[in-house]
């Protein structure tokens, strides 16, 4: 009798408990957005205290890429009754336009109602007026190019709320070379009516073949802070992101007839020699003659610049002293340089010629070509302090018997020189001694490998001709050219470039084979194509007295002279 009381007691002893059952619900903080815009999926449960378990999200990533997730709890207490909630936000940029379905999702063991999103098109002119709390904009400036030439692409993040964090990616784009140019730069803007605060962030692209480029859209994703929420007071925040609009580039390959000349595409490009006596300076054999030779271009890196030397001087000797290289930028184009001093040492009097240098280079602001140019220069040289001491003693005479006659001289002076000429001569051997000594040990230096210029292990040489055959297999130019550098840097490492290597090879296919690999990778040549990998197969065919090794040894610049 009392079991049967128990029983019809129960519903009534479980209905506190089951008016405080556990329920979840799924909303979106928008129903309508852009593409390229962010939409919230908020998935509440109520009075629920254990813990929340991650759940499956996988359904969403057909339409959806998923940003990332977080998690708030709230408690509230109502005329004694307690209620909490526990939130957890899903961060969501659509994949495409149309209609998007959310499916129902399994939170805690209960389902969520199915959603619907309105995803419309983006509106290309969003971006001049303020278009919610985070948005960007992306700039490449020019939009078509040289192979070679450095564009200026600047990406700007706009922000009307705090950022707890978040991270910018850097931009990934096949066939161009990407560095970042400075530092970040932060400032403040209004857009429609409304203030923002601006990340800006400069990139140098460089392409590295002919074609169209997609910059693809860059992407922002950070925690956003409200104050207005109490919730921030604990550390809440919001997942948030942004995308940089796409853009295109059309890159040019290099004029057809631009010639074996080194390609430079450059905005400005000087060409300068200081140290060159004047009319007035006194020079004499023996004495040096300190130049300097400095080579500046904007929108090129220095790696890209030939190396600098002087052309054959009739009558003098030329020892040139170690680069110096770098480059700088001006916070929006590379400026690479090259700087290089030579000690002219003439060695005989008369006249000494500098013969003129010139360097031919692509002006991409006026799209033509321009050519830097050193003029020729001379100057007069005298016989060294010994010699012309020497040439003003008169020749002997000969008296009327036939015998020689001494010219009247001191008894002093004709036994011995004054001491400030034998100082002189001195002076000038101890510095022809430097020299010999300075050039020996240039000789033993350049001959002896080191530590950075040995040659690699042979199963690292293996590896990369491995490398390098695979990729003459295919069509991918830029490959087939940092391969071969690579393979052939491992047998002589002080190689700079594909001409050296050309250089320094013995074999006439092999050269040739690198000629016309030049061609279609510098100059977009279609034709010609030769089978690299049958070629090199069998390994470098090298010249006996090896490759040039160093910055002196790289082409002169008065080869291009043009006539």
């Amino acid at each position: 009798m009392k079991f049967r009381h128990l029983l019809a007691l129960l519903p009534w002893l479980l209905m506190p408990a089951l008016s405080h059952a556990a329920s979840v619900q799924a909303t979106l903080n928008r129903s309508t957005v852009q593409l390229g815009e962010t939409v919230t999926l908020n998935l509440r449960i109520n009075d629920y205290n254990g813990n929340l378990p991650t759940p499956d999200l996988s359904a969403l990533n057909r339409d959806f890429s998923i940003l990332g997730t977080s998690q708030n709890r709230s408690l509230s207490i109502i005329n004694g009754s307690r209620t909490s909630e526990l939130t957890l936000g899903v961060a969501l940029r659509p994949r495409h336009t149309g209609t998007l379905q959310i499916p129902a999702l399994t939170l805690a063991g209960m389902q969520t109602a199915p959603l619907q999103l309105q995803v419309d098109p983006a509106d290309p002119n969003a971006a001049s007026t303020a278009q919610g709390d985070v948005f960007m904009e992306a700039q490449v400036e020019p939009n078509h190019a040289y192979v070679g030439q450095q564009l200026s692409y600047v990406v700007r993040l706009y922000y009307a709320v705090d950022l707890s964090g978040g991270s910018l990616d850097t931009p990934q784009i096949d066939g161009v070379q990407v560095s970042r140019i400075g530092d970040d730069l932060k400032y403040s803007t209004q857009r429609g009516g409304r203030s923002y605060s601006v990340l800006e962030r400069r990139f140098a692209l460089t392409p590295q073949r002919a074609g169209h480029i997609e910059i693809l859209p860059l992407e922002f994703q950070g925690e956003m802070v409200d104050p207005r929420d109490p919730n921030s007071f604990f550390g809440a925040s919001t997942p948030v992101s942004a995308s940089a609009p796409a853009a295109s580039v059309e890159v040019k390959a290099a004029p057809a007839d631009w010639g074996k000349s080194a390609w430079l595409p450059a905005r400005e490009l000087t060409l300068t020699l200081s140290g060159w006596p004047d009319s007035s300076d006194q020079v004499r054999v023996g004495q040096p003659i300190n130049l300097r030779m400095k080579l500046q271009a904007t929108g090129i890196p220095f790696e890209a610049l030939p190396a600098l030397s002087l052309p054959q001087i009739d009558g003098a000797t030329v020892y040139p002293d170690k680069p110096v290289t770098g480059t700088d930028n001006d916070g929006r184009w590379l400026k690479g340089h090259r700087e290089q001093a030579f000690a002219v040492v003439p060695t005989r009097a008369g006249t000494l010629t500098l013969p003129a240098t010139t360097l031919k280079w692509w002006n991409v602001q006026t799209n033509s070509e321009a050519v830097a140019r050193i003029p020729a220069r001379s100057v007069a040289v005298l016989p060294a302090a010994g010699a012309a001491s020497a040439a003003a003693v008169p020749p002997s005479a000969t008296t009327a018997d036939g015998a020689t006659a001494s010219p009247s001289v001191p008894a002093a002076a004709a036994g011995a020189a004054p001491w400030w000429r034998w100082l002189a001569l001195a002076s000038i051997g101890l510095w022809l001694l430097s020299v010999l000594g300075w050039l020996l040990w240039r000789w033993r230096r350049r001959g002896t490998p080191t530590a950075s210029t040995t040659a690699a292990a042979p199963d690292t040489t293996r590896q990369l001709r491995l490398a390098f055959l695979a990729a003459a297999r295919g069509s991918d130019t830029a490959a087939q050219v940092r391969s071969l550098l690579a393979w052939a840097r491992a047998e002589r490492p002080l190689l700079r470039n594909l001409g050296d290597l050309s250089a320094a090879l013995a074999d006439e296919a092999q050269r040739r084979a690198i000629d016309r690999l030049q061609q279609r990778h510098y100059a977009g040549a279609a034709s010609g194509e030769d089978d690299l990998a049958a070629v090199f197969k069998r390994g470098f065919v090298w010249r006996a007295s090896g490759p040039a090794s160093t910055d002196q040894d790289l082409p002169p610049l008065y080869p291009f002279n043009l006539h």
